[in-house]
C-alpha cells in the first residue's frame, strides 16, 4: 500500500531507517544525512505492509512545472518486486494531482557503477528520459545525469 506521510519525525524515522540499509547507493554519510535531513520537508510516499515499509521516494518543486523525486529508496530484499514502480506511478499520479508537466530525477550516468546502472534501467524502464548529463555536478567521479517525463493529462 502506498501512503502520503504527513508527519515529520516518521520521515526521518522511514528516510533513515531504508537510506542506512542501502548503503551501496547512500554510503557518503554527509550526503545521506542530507537526504534523511531534507526528507522531512518534502512530500514523501511510502509503501508499507504488516507495519514493515518497503521502499519511499520524496518529490521536490524544481521549477513551476516540474517536480523532482529527490531521493528514492527501497529495501534490497524488494529489489524487483514492483515496490519501486508502484512508488513511481503514485509519484507521476501526484505530480498530476498538483498540476506539475513534468517529474525529473538525478543519478550517477550510466557505465560508472554497477548499482548505478541498474537504477538507470530502472529510470528508463519507468518511462524516464535521458535529459542532461553534468559532468562535475557532484564531483568528476560521480557524472549526474538528469532524466526527465511528461506527466501527460
Amino acid at each position: 500500500m502506498i501512503q502520503i506521510i504527513q508527519n515529520e519525525a516518521e520521515k526521518l524515522r522511514i528516510a533513515r531507517a531504508i537510506l542506512e540499509a542501502l548503503p551501496e547507493w547512500f554510503g557518503i554519510p554527509e550526503a545521506r544525512e542530507d537526504y534523511i535531513r531534507e526528507s522531512a520537508g518534502q512530500i514523501m510516499l511510502a509503501s508499507s505492509e504488516g507495519g514493515e515499509t518497503k521502499g519511499f521516494l520524496c518529490l521536490k518543486e524544481t521549477g513551476k512545472a516540474t517536480l523532482e523525486i529527490a531521493v528514492m529508496g527501497v529495501r534490497k530484499e524488494y529489489h524487483r518486486r514492483g515496490i519501486g514502480a508502484a512508488l513511481m506511478e503514485a509519484a507521476k499520479q501526484r505530480g498530476r494531482e498538483m498540476g506539475y508537466s513534468f517529474l525529473q530525477v538525478k543519478t550517477v550516468q550510466m557505465g560508472r557503477y554497477p548499482e548505478y546502472d541498474a537504477t538507470n534501467r530502472f529510470y528508463l524502464c519507468c518511462g524516464f528520459q535521458e535529459f542532461e548529463v553534468f559532468p562535475t555536478l557532484w564531483d568528476e567521479w560521480n557524472p549526474c545525469q538528469i532524466y526527465v517525463m511528461a506527466l501527460g493529462r
